[in-house]
């Protein structure tokens, strides 16, 4: 699969336009709200550049996973968030403004994060033998990652009517490819699947589920509102797999480093639907519980009062 056409000159193309679809939906504006909440801004951030890729690395550490698999965890740890999580944060009611700021902040650092990390994880894990991501393929990996970006906001900038017309064929296209890169990588490491799985499957579900977590409940500890707790969610729990994907079968040129951005790129869409709804159906729950005196009230029936408030 590694030495295919589709991997060493479609992918790349593929996440181009990908990246490029990403930058038509951001404008200069969406980096500077940042001033609006700088609180918000600043904990998202923290979590998706330092809390993930230790969460991560504790993860490997505990399972003992295969190095080459633990590179592949560490650079999908390393991965931003991308308009998926936009998607989810809308459907559950997040604040999807603030999820495009962070979006747009992060595919700016994912450039300098994602081979640092990355680095970092092949030299710990001894991995210098099967990988290497000297300094050419850093600067491929920022051309990949940010170039297209910078030119999807120029383009946006000039002709927002092209930018609107072109948001649903590229966000098809992304999952398409998406689909095909993950079954594709699975298929590829067939014969040494069944342990992949075993190794990482719930490395990366456990993964998953904290970094939805984290970003839900941190958001929550620092008072920071409903909306913005959802979008911080699925910005840290939802990765822009399709990069670390392209990174390591193009770039690393190794399929099983690429196995759990696959299994996770699956993972990720069953976990977060629950976990959107799971917050949805409490905080609904809540609703109605401080709704019902109100409602019961206005009806002229009999409240019955806690006995805190006859205190007083």
């Amino acid at each position: 699969m590694n030495d295919s056409a589709l991997i060493t000159t479609g992918l790349p193309i593929a996440l181009t336009i990908i990246m490029f679809g990403l930058g038509l939906s951001l404008t200069t504006a969406d980096f500077k709200r940042v001033a609006g909440s700088p609180k918000a801004v600043a904990f998202a951030l923290t979590v998706q550049i330092a809390v993930l890729p230790l969460l991560a690395f504790g993860l490997v550490k505990i399972f003992d996973v295969d190095p080459l698999l633990a590179v592949g965890v560490m650079l999908l740890a390393a991965s931003p968030g991308g308009t998926t999580a936009n998607l989810f944060s809308h459907l559950f009611r997040g604040d999807v403004a603030f999820n495009v700021t962070l979006t747009a902040i992060n595919s700016v650092l994912a450039a300098v994060t994602i081979p640092l990390i990355t680095n970092l994880a092949i030299s710990h894990f001894d991995a210098e033998g099967d990988l290497g991501l000297q300094f050419g393929k850093v600067l491929q990996v920022i051309a990949i990652v940010l170039i297209p970006v910078g030119l999807g906001m120029l383009v946006r900038k000039r002709s927002a009517d092209f930018a609107a017309r072109a948001d649903r064929p590229v966000r098809v296209f992304s999952i398409v490819i998406l689909v095909a890169v993950s079954l594709g990588a699975l298929l590829g490491e067939r014969e040494n699947l069944a342990d992949y799985l075993r190794q990482v499957g719930l490395v990366t579900g456990i993964f998953c589920l904290a970094s939805l977590s984290i970003g839900y409940g941190g958001a929550r500890v620092l008072r920071l509102n409903e909306p913005q707790a959802v979008a911080s969610a699925m910005e840290v729990g939802i990765h822009n797999t399709t990069v670390a994907l392209t990174i390591a079968l193009s770039v690393l040129d190794n399929t099983a480093v690429a196995v759990p951005s696959a299994v996770y790129s699956v993972l990720m869409y069953i976990l977060a639907t629950a976990f959107g709804y799971a917050i949805t159906r409490n905080r609904s729950g809540i609703s109605r519980r401080r709704a019902e005196p109100v409602r019961a009230t206005e009806a002229g029936e009999v409240q019955t009062l806690d006995p805190s408030d006859s205190a007083g």
